[in-house]
């Protein structure tokens, strides 16, 4: 029975990260459907596992008594644990452990009005055609995460993912904040302004005027395909 509670708590782990939002900070939502079959196809395993278990004596020490499954113990306390403490990671800390390689899209965001383009679609453009003067002045509307950089003042910044987490690559924008602003990391903002630029290593690159910031709740897919 302990088996069979087991798989019945890890299929109750993915249906409800599935049901509950849980899933969209952790893995990209092309994936959920997935989540949410090998979660039914666990409580059917829990299922079948409960009635072999009441028919069937295996098992068994050669006293008569029966095993303690240590394992599936364990396992079964692992999924209480999970459903007990929701995932909160900090995706600052996240980024600074990542790559920033973006990979390259043709069409790009010329297409799109500047003050559509979403943050994401500022940091692909950039890399694209790097030439700070051909976006100083266009206006800017974005939101995303305070993000630390290290030896520079923090960007805004978002996580693009392919699958989940673990192939997590962070996006940033430098921002050049209000006076008196101070940004802490991993709160979630909107900012409205202008493209700047700003010398930088010897050379200029595009920045971010904010002209007005507003702090927002993380939103409900915080990770961009």
């Amino acid at each position: 029975m302990i088996r069979a509670l087991a798989l019945a708590l890890w299929g109750w782990v993915l249906l409800q990260s599935y049901s509950s939002g849980r899933l969209d900070l952790l893995l990209r939502g092309l994936f959920h459907p997935l989540v949410a079959g090998s979660g039914l196809v666990l409580v059917a395993l829990a299922l079948q596992q409960g009635l072999t278990s009441v028919r069937g004596t295996t098992g068994r020490l050669s006293n008569g008594q029966r095993a303690i499954p240590w394992p599936w113990l364990l396992s079964a306390a692992m999924a209480i644990a999970v459903l007990a403490l929701p995932p909160n990671p900090s995706f600052s800390l996240l980024a600074a452990s990542r790559p920033t390689d973006l990979a390259m899209e043709s069409e790009l965001s010329f297409l799109l009005p500047p003050a559509k383009r979403s943050l994401t679609d500022w940091v692909r453009l950039l890399r694209s055609q790097p030439d700070p003067d051909l976006y100083a002045g266009d206006p800017v509307q974005i939101s995303g995460f305070v993000l630390s950089v290290p030896g520079e003042p923090p960007q805004l910044g978002r996580l693009l993912v392919r699958c989940c987490l673990a192939d997590a690559t962070p996006a940033g924008l430098p921002v050049r904040w209000p006076r008196g602003f101070t940004p802490k990391a991993d709160h979630w903002l909107e900012l409205q302004g202008r493209m700047g630029v700003e010398p930088w290593k010897g050379q200029n690159r595009s920045v971010v005027i904010a002209e007005s910031v507003r702090p927002i709740p993380r939103p409900r897919r915080p990770l961009e395909p």
